[in-house]
């Protein structure tokens, strides 16, 4: 049985690959930027991966005809201003193309659409079901609310408000009530229908068992990780006032945090429990779901984390369009330093950013994390998704990781903090030197003024930086 997995580079498309494979399910991966997708080693040689987006439809060339199932995994948090549009036109594009195929079921998550008054990013999806819905294939879609696991948007958002603030004077929308689901009973649920005759062309709803406030999930969030919070609920916050609430003390971007106070002022609870009886699953408490999380966050076993998706930041980008740092029109921080001990350099290249930091002069970057912040940009609360990995796509605090190869010696990061042109960053080992370059490409008088404003400041750090990097470890 061929699947083709769209979005497979996403949060749910990372968790839901490698059940497939164990499956022994003939896997097509349709992601947009084959840079951006590193499967594990266990899985790389089992599956098939092409280049497909859904917006350009000459990129349906690739797709295989044998196809007899297909996830559609792809959703946006506007990422763009016309992202409705977009994702109807994505929806359009894949059902015409589709039909070129031997298909017969389609499988699309979406988002619980029970109230009267949706946002618009339910909207959005509610409008892209009834597009896939006008296929010619047996279409099941499966509803879901707050996802909860490592990693997740929900998750990592409840996680910085609850081990930030204490004392929280928050918006109206807390008292908002919803079902969350744990990922790992979405990834049964997505399972478990495949191929399964008595889903086809229904659409079902699916929740944990208990139905919560945000407050509430605050408050057992808090619980669990053993700590006393205080929540103030304000009834004369403003969506946008409430947005900027949410941007400035988590990590989510001021866009992504828009859509979700947009959706958290409707109730998103599920209507039925049909699909959990239908295939024997007992879903998780919303309290044993976070547990399971940090299990996976104690032994840096992170499958997927939003913060990777490029809507965590301010660009939506092919990594092949970055990858080449421009020279021309641009101003270069370059340096070169002896590498004593190769091997402590590229470790310490590998693990930079994040918990470890920036090796020197760390105060320097948090405030310009803060400045960032403030000005609208990401900051350098995304930090990374794992300890000891990167891949390209991946992000590193206000960097995107557009190549990384260890065997080459090289990293290389593109800037996604809010500035006056472009920046890359790129670590180099070559004929036993570390050859540090930050290029930045200005645009017009603001830039330029910019770069040289900076001049001393990149005189402390990055001079401190490479002078770390190249440091041996001491031993005993």
């Amino acid at each position: 049985m061929k699947i083709l997995l769209t979005g497979a580079t996403g949060y749910i498309g990372k968790r839901l690959l490698p059940k497939l494979v164990d499956m022994g399910c003939d896997i097509v991966c349709g992601v947009r930027d084959k840079r951006k997708f590193h499967p594990g080693d266990s899985i790389k040689d089992r599956i098939q991966v092409i280049e497909l987006d859904l917006i350009d439809k000459s990129t349906f060339i690739n797709l295989p005809k044998d196809i007899d199932i297909a996830y559609y995994l792809v959703h946006s948090m506007s990422s763009s201003k016309n992202f409705e549009q977009l994702e109807k036109i994505s929806a359009i594009n894949f059902r015409e193309e589709i039909h070129k195929t031997n298909v017969k079921q389609v499988i699309y998550l979406s988002g619980i659409v029970n109230a009267q008054t949706l946002s618009n990013h339910l909207n959005s999806r509610k409008n892209v079901e009834m597009e896939l819905s006008k296929g010619k294939y047996a279409l099941t879609t499966v509803r879901a609310g707050i996802i909860i696991g490592s990693g997740s948007a929900s998750f990592e958002i409840i996680r910085d408000l609850v081990e930030k603030l204490p004392i929280m004077i928050a918006p109206k929308w807390l008292k908002t009530k919803c079902q969350p689901i744990g990922i790992s009973d979405v990834i049964k649920i997505l399972t478990g229908i495949m191929n399964n005759h008595e889903v086809f062309n229904k659409s079902f709803d699916i929740g944990g068992p208990d139905i919560l406030t945000y407050k509430e999930m605050l408050l057992k969030f808090a619980s669990v990780r053993g700590l006393k919070r205080y929540i103030g609920i304000v009834p004369v916050m403003t969506p946008k006032l409430s947005s900027y609430w949410l941007f400035f003390i988590t990590s989510t971007s001021y866009n992504l945090a828009k859509s979700l106070v947009d959706s958290m002022k409707v109730e998103v609870i599920a209507q039925n429990d049909d699909l959990n009886q239908l295939l024997k699953i007992q879903p998780l408490s919303y309290t044993a779901s976070i547990q399971q999380a940090f299990k996976k966050i104690e032994q840096n076993e992170i499958l997927s984390s939003w913060k990777d998706s490029t809507i965590s930041g301010r660009l939506n980008f092919k990594i092949s369009d970055y990858i080449n740092v421009p020279q021309f029109g641009c101003y270069q921080d370059i340096r070169k330093k002896k590498v004593v001990d190769l091997t402590s350099c590229i470790d310490k290249i590998w693990t930079i950013g994040g918990e470890t930091g920036w090796y020197y002069a760390n105060w320097l970057w948090n405030l310009r994390g803060v400045i960032d912040k403030f000005v609208g940009g990401v900051g350098l609360r995304r930090g990374r998704t794992n300890l000891n990995d990167i891949h390209p796509g991946d992000t590193l605090d206000f960097w995107r990781v557009i190549y990384a190869s260890r065997t080459e010696k090289r990293l290389l990061l593109f800037a996604e903090m809010k500035l006056p042109g472009e920046a890359w960053l790129e670590f180099r080992i070559q004929d036993g030197f570390l050859v540090q370059t930050a290029t930045f490409r200005p645009k017009g008088l603001l830039g330029r003024t910019y770069w040289y404003l900076g001049r001393p400041f990149h005189e402390i750090i990055f001079k401190g930086l490479i002078q770390e990097l190249t440091k041996p470890n001491t031993r005993s």
